[in-house]
């Protein structure tokens, strides 16, 4: 008897800009705010990790919890508080995810300081897919006003000085696409069969 073993389809997500996003009603929504090179001028986080998988994880994470995700490029600022702060101003729920394209990842509240946030995650080389989709998952907890626990996260104290020169590098980069005043792109989200 010969036993067969189904493949299951590998899926790439990739990014295409639409026109200026805009504020939404939309209640059961978080949205997920990138830097102006995330996934287009830059595509790996400092540890290499894609950006686009590191996307499919947020959407995910907020999907699993019954809600919309609505990804847009913010090009004003490459400051990672400001991004999640501009997203969640854009989300019907009030909430917003940040995210530099380094993988420093904000969870933001509307009503909030913009240097405030309700999570972040400052040291991105020890953040993993699985945390990112967490990350989703919470943030999708929070537009349905829940009081989620955290996303629990690892610390190292070497992390810093060891990738110290290339976020600088990283956020150089992303900063050199930062336009003053711009409006926030609506981002679309294909995703490919690999």
């Amino acid at each position: 008897m010969q036993q067969t073993t189904q493949i299951q389809p590998s899926f790439t997500l990739k990014t295409r800009e639409g026109g200026v996003a805009s504020a939404d009603e939309r209640a059961d929504e978080v949205v997920i705010g990138v830097g102006p090179a995330f996934d287009k001028h830059q595509h790996h986080t400092l540890i290499d990790m894609p950006h686009g998988a590191i996307l499919k994880e947020l959407i995910a994470g907020v999907e699993e919890e019954g809600l919309h995700a609505r990804v847009v490029r913010i090009l004003r600022t490459s400051d990672v508080s400001f991004m999640a702060w501009d997203a969640a101003n854009l989300s019907g729920s009030g909430i917003g995810i940040g995210i530099q394209s380094k993988g420093t990842t904000v969870i933001h509240q509307r009503d909030l300081l913009p240097l405030s946030n309700l999570e972040l995650f400052s040291q991105a080389p020890l953040l993993t897919l699985e945390t990112y989709r967490q990350i989703g998952k919470n943030a999708a907890r929070y537009a349905r006003k829940e009081s989620p626990s955290p996303v629990p996260v690892v610390n190292d104290q070497m992390v810093r000085p060891k990738f110290m020169a290339k976020a600088a590098l990283f956020h150089i980069k992303e900063t050199k696409h930062v336009v003053q005043d711009a409006e926030p792109v609506t981002l679309h989200i294909d995703l490919v069969r690999e």
